[in-house]
């Protein structure tokens, strides 16, 4: 979910500036004269980093062969499947849903299960259930019937066929054990009354638009780390969802147009003759087609039908959820994105890109290139192609303020009176988060800031290649700086629902692990990091990874130890800041003298520039901060050194970069 909408309001408390303090001669300058504005100094004792903490249960994974010290998925890993088929039909009159579901639910694992776990998120709309922050009280879910096998089960008790349910999750126990290799099918009949701004402000409605997501009864995960997960939904920490397979049959009136996760199986049953032939030409050509003009709003935009409605056909396989749209008054565009080579035949393969937008919202004309862009860029940066035939982004405007994804589906809101590269860099998170965590199925609901953090890091990169004029990383690092520097922040490695403040959750979520990334770029080297990073995706590609897996795959990669990394940076709340203390001749050569006054162990890269032009570039290893010193020396051959910079690339979150350069004045 984009992290400019939920945090909006999180002021910038620092200002990286540039400060060249003058001098007179290089033997004198910069003797003893910093002094750090952070309450660290010098004599201050170092915090050495021990190794990082592993969870019982991911040790236990590892005992049992499910996982690998090497980061790999082991020998023995498993994990569950489902296939769903589902009905849904909406009342615009009432604003109801009224669903049904018929799902297998097929048990992977080697344990028997006596009882079935699955997850209502919209009771965070019931009254008095645990929430994270207000919500709208709808009512949540009402269940009318649930069918295990066949057998109606009852609501209450301890019996067999029976079911309860607590706050967001619905447990299930029928009378048969699921045994290992075998299935069962489980059917329920639900409605409710749609918010307007549902799930947190990711689903709802809007006048003639719904965004329906975090809607059905979702089958819990169950995986080989802590079995059942049963963490309630608060409406703030996001989803952990399995890989299943996808029926889903949408009943509208005849005047509404409908998207959603999946192949569109029927479109020429349920789009006009125009309609249609615009739709299927869109995906001949790398321009943006309008589908559907205000021309078509309403009845002319669907075919013909006796009775009314029509009936919206998806079908997909292997995907953590569905979501889909219905409009009656939106512009569609459309076109294609190219995403390499997804069979390996040689030929470069293609998503259909879908953009539907209402008047009101100016910025959107462009909405179709931008997801055309971010698809195609994102998926060259991954080294994975995006796997599915759509990505369709919906304007939401008064149902979000930023965005949220979901499989092949993005709602996003209409940024009006900002720039037009903020619709384009929140379309760019959004997309990027079909890598993480809609391909490598992260945990959200515990560790948000893996997919999170990863795609700001991805976003990034796809804004700077769209506007080559923007910054990359900088306003990433100063978002996570200014808000260290305040003394609130907590560890990233903290539950995510469970953090001090949102305002903590939202920087250990977004940019400060985001940042981590950049810098574990500077630690390993361009081509190490990509090496590892491309590994990691595609090693946990429809899989469910654990942080420890992630920083196994770095460390079995690179070849280093980096536990000292992930203690400083993910379980501590510890900061960087690297001083170049002074610069003074003598013997004949340059002695540079390094301050560490944060705790943080990171290498020194040291650059120095010359009179004559010649650039020299020094790293000093992290290991000389694990013997607590504060002080260390680099020597520079001869006198001619008119620069010295530390990590001048801007790999780093130094947070006084001010005093990271050393330039000499002359005279």
């Amino acid at each position: 979910m984009d992290f400019k909408k939920r945090f909006s309001n999180l002021t910038i408390l620092a200002t990286l500036t540039f400060v060249i303090v003058s001098c007179a001669s290089i033997e004198t300058q910069q003797k003893d004269s910093y002094q750090p504005r952070l309450l660290t100094d010098l004599h201050s004792e170092r915090l050495i980093p021990y190794p990082v903490d592993m969870s019982d249960e991911f040790a236990y994974a590892l005992m049992r062969g499910t996982r690998s010290m090497d980061g790999a998925p082991g020998e023995n890993y498993w994990q569950q499947y489902a296939r769903y088929s589902i009905q849904a039909e909406i009342n615009p009159q009432t604003h109801v849903l009224t669903g049904s579901m018929n799902a297998v639910y097929f048990n992977n694992s080697p344990d028997q299960l006596g009882t079935l776990h699955l997850e209502l998120a919209q009771n965070v709309h019931q009254e008095g259930v645990v929430r994270s922050r207000p919500q709208e009280v709808t009512g949540g879910i009402n269940l009318h019937r649930i069918l295990v096998d066949g057998i109606e089960l009852t609501e209450g008790g301890f019996d067999d066929n029976t079911f309860y349910v607590d706050g967001t999750q619905l447990v299930l126990r029928p009378a048969r054990r699921l045994a290992t290799g075998d299935s069962i099918q489980v059917e329920i009949e639900w409605d409710f009354l749609i918010p307007m701004q549902g799930a947190g402000g990711r689903m709802g409605r809007d006048d003639d638009l719904y965004y329906i997501g975090y809607w059905y009864p979702h089958f819990s995960v169950y995986d080989d780390v802590y079995g059942w997960m049963t963490d309630d939904f608060r409406g703030n920490a996001e989803f952990y969802h399995g890989f299943a397979d996808y029926e889903l049959f949408v009943n509208m009136p005849a005047d509404w147009v409908v998207m959603g996760t999946g192949n569109f199986v029927n479109p020429q049953e349920t789009l006009s003759e125009i309609v249609y032939q615009r739709y299927m030409n869109s995906f001949l050509s790398d321009e943006i087609t309008p589908v559907i003009t205000a021309e078509e709003f309403g009845f002319a935009a669907t075919a013909p039908t006796e009775t009314g409605y029509h009936t919206w056909h998806f079908s997909s396989e292997k995907i953590r959820d569905v979501a889909f749209s219905a409009t009656r008054r939106s512009y569609w565009d459309a076109t294609r994105a190219a995403v390499g080579d997804l069979n390996g035949d040689g030929n470069i393969d293609y998503a259909r890109i879908n953009a539907f937008y209402r008047d009101g919202a100016p910025l959107w004309v462009n909405a179709a290139e931008y997801a055309q862009h971010s698809v195609t860029f994102l998926s060259q940066l991954a080294d994975f192609p995006y796997p599915w035939p759509h990505m369709t982004t919906v304007e939401g405007a008064n149902i979000i303020g930023g965005g949220m994804e979901y499989p092949m589906m993005t709602i996003i809101g209409s940024y009006n009176g900002l720039p037009a590269w903020r619709l384009y860099s929140v379309t760019a998170h959004e997309i990027a988060h079909m890598w993480m965590p809609m391909i490598v199925s992260t945990n959200e609901r515990r560790y948000t800031w893996i997919d999170e953090g990863n795609t700001v890091f991805k976003t990034d990169y796809a804004r700077k290649d769209f506007y080559p004029q923007m910054d990359l990383h900088g306003s990433t690092q100063a978002q996570y700086i200014a808000f260290a520097l305040t003394g609130r922040e907590g560890e990233i490695m903290r539950r995510s629902d469970f953090h001090y403040s949102q305002q903590a959750y939202g920087v250990a979520s977004y940019p400060k692990p985001a940042s981590i990334l950049v810098a574990l770029r500077g630690v390993l080297g361009e081509d190490v990091f990509w090496d590892a990073y491309h590994t990691f995706i595609r090693e946990w590609a429809y899989k469910h990874p654990y942080p420890w897996d992630m920083f196994n795959t770095y460390e079995r990669v690179s070849g280093m130890d980096l536990s000292w990394f992930w203690r400083s940076w993910y379980f501590e709340t510890w900061m960087l800041n690297q001083v170049v203390h002074s610069v003074e001749v003598k013997d004949g050569d340059t002695v540079v003298t390094i301050r560490d006054y944060g705790d943080v162990p990171m290498p020194v890269l040291l650059r120095a520039e010359y009179a004559d032009g010649t650039v020299i570039d020094k790293r000093v290893s992290h290991e000389v901060w694990l013997t607590g010193t504060r002080e260390t020396t680099i020597i520079l051959p001869g006198t001619g050194v008119q620069r010295v910079s530390i990590d001048p690339d801007r790999y780093f979150p130094d947070v006084e970069r001010h005093s990271n350069t050393w330039p000499r004045i002359t005279n």
